[in-house]
């Protein structure tokens, strides 16, 4: 029973659920290794790009359209998803989180959540429990900025001040882009954050590497 929307969206989208978010650098330590990002304004700077250019502005769609579709609707949307990522790392970034987060949350609200990719299983589950769809967006946002701004910290490396700083400052896209999406709009999917996929590519052949994307 659901009683407080954003508490359970809290904990959904809380470093402690068991999804695995923290093993995924989407593409910045292969930035970081490459010498792109070197301080908190770059960091900050490259994760609005991908935040408002990239990823984040296309799984906040395609997290709306999950939350519209009929059940049949849902695996077209899924293999799009899968589709969008630009390398194998970001495939198994969205595709791994996302069958970890339905395989939990199907068990601890006992609901038909079968793995999908991540924003998809996302958007789902929220269109299940009843859960407003804009906050579940601007949620799914601030933790897509937190989990980047996490990894540029034990990157770069960076000062916890500085993450929140980072986070601060992004506060205010994280609500645009919720706002945009709500429509779930699939025909306005696309990215310009081509410097991220690049990244992500560089990072799958380091020698040495922290994170999995």
């Amino acid at each position: 029973m659901i009683t407080d929307p954003a508490l359970t969206l809290h904990r959904w989208l809380s470093p402690a659920y068991p999804v695995g978010a923290y093993a995924y650098s989407h593409g910045i330590e292969g930035a970081v290794a490459d010498g792109w990002i070197t301080g908190a304004t770059s960091a900050r700077d490259w994760i609005s790009d991908v935040l408002g250019h990239g990823a984040g502005r296309n799984d906040a769609i395609l997290l709306a359209a999950a939350f519209h579709a009929t059940p049949g609707a849902l695996p077209g949307i899924a293999d799009l998803a899968a589709a969008l990522a630009p390398s194998a790392s970001r495939r198994l970034e969205t595709v791994q989180q996302g069958a970890a987060f339905a395989a939990t949350t199907a068990d601890v609200h006992d609901i038909d959540l079968p793995a999908m990719p991540y924003p998809v299983a996302l958007g789902r589950a929220a269109h299940l429990m009843d859960l407003p769809l804009e906050l579940t967006l601007r949620l799914f946002l601030q933790a897509f900025v937190a989990n980047l701004a996490s990894a540029a910290i034990r990157l770069v490396p960076l000062g916890q001040t500085d993450g929140q700083r980072i986070q601060l400052a992004l506060q205010p896209l994280c609500e645009a882009l919720a706002h945009e999406a709500l429509p779930g709009d699939l025909d306005s999917l696309g990215s310009s954050a081509l410097l991220s996929d690049i990244a992500a590519m560089r990072q799958e052949a380091l020698t040495t590497r922290l994170f999995r994307s």
